[in-house]
C-alpha cells in the first residue's frame, strides 16, 4: 500500500450530515448490545470484514478514543483516507471526516453512526454517508450518468450496512480489539 500525494478536504463538521451535496442513509436492527456494536467499530481489522472496499484500518491516535482522534483507512485501487473523528459518545455515536484523501474527486466526505438502544437485546444502527465530489459540482455529462453513480453508492450503503448487522451478530473474535 503505498501513498501518494495527498489531496486536502474541506473539514466539515456535524452539520455537513444535513447539507451534504451527495447523502446516502441507511438503517439496521442488530441483535447485539451497543458495547458489541462499538466493540467491532473500534476494532480496525473488522473493517476488512463487512466493507469490501476496505483493505487496512490503522488508528493513527491512541484510546481512548474521543473527537479530534485519528485513523488511516486504506482502500482498494490505492485510495487512502486520513481521518479524523468529529463526534464521539461510546455506544451511541461515532462520526469522522476525510481531512485528506491521496486521490480521487472527493472534496468532502464523512460518516456518522449513530446506534439506538432499544431495550430487549437489538438495536437500531443509523449510518449516514455524507460527500462533495468535484465530479458532481461541475458535472456536464447526462444527468443519467450522475443518478446511475449515486444509486450504486447509495446500494453499497445498504449493502455494506447488513454485512455489518450479520458481522456483529456472528459475533467475531476480533484481532485487533482495544
Amino acid at each position: 500500500m503505498t501513498e501518494e500525494p495527498l489531496i486536502e478536504c474541506e473539514k466539515v463538521g456535524l452539520d455537513y450530515f444535513d447539507s451534504a451535496p451527495v447523502r446516502h442513509v441507511a438503517s439496521e436492527t442488530i441483535r447485539a448490545t451497543p458495547e458489541e456494536i462499538f466493540a467491532v467499530l473500534l476494532d480496525g481489522p473488522s473493517w476488512t470484514k463487512f466493507v469490501w472496499a476496505i483493505e487496512d484500518v490503522v488508528w493513527t491516535s491512541g484510546f481512548p478514543l474521543e473527537v479530534g482522534s485519528t485513523r488511516s483507512v486504506y482502500m482498494k485501487g490505492d485510495l487512502v483516507g486520513h481521518e479524523e473523528f468529529i463526534a464521539y459518545e461510546h455506544g451511541k455515536r461515532m462520526a469522522f471526516r476525510f481531512n485528506q484523501v491521496s486521490k480521487g474527486s472527493i472534496t468532502a466526505f464523512a460518516e456518522d453512526y449513530q446506534v439506538t438502544d432499544l431495550g430487549d437485546g437489538t438495536c437500531r444502527i443509523d449510518w449516514v454517508m455524507a460527500m462533495g465530489d468535484r465530479n458532481k459540482a461541475g458535472d456536464t455529462s447526462s444527468g443519467v450518468i450522475a443518478n446511475f453513480r449515486t444509486a450504486i453508492l447509495g446500494a453499497f450503503v445498504r449493502h455494506t450496512l447488513k454485512r455489518f448487522r450479520r458481522y456483529v451478530e456472528s459475533k467475531p473474535a476480533l484481532e485487533g480489539a482495544v
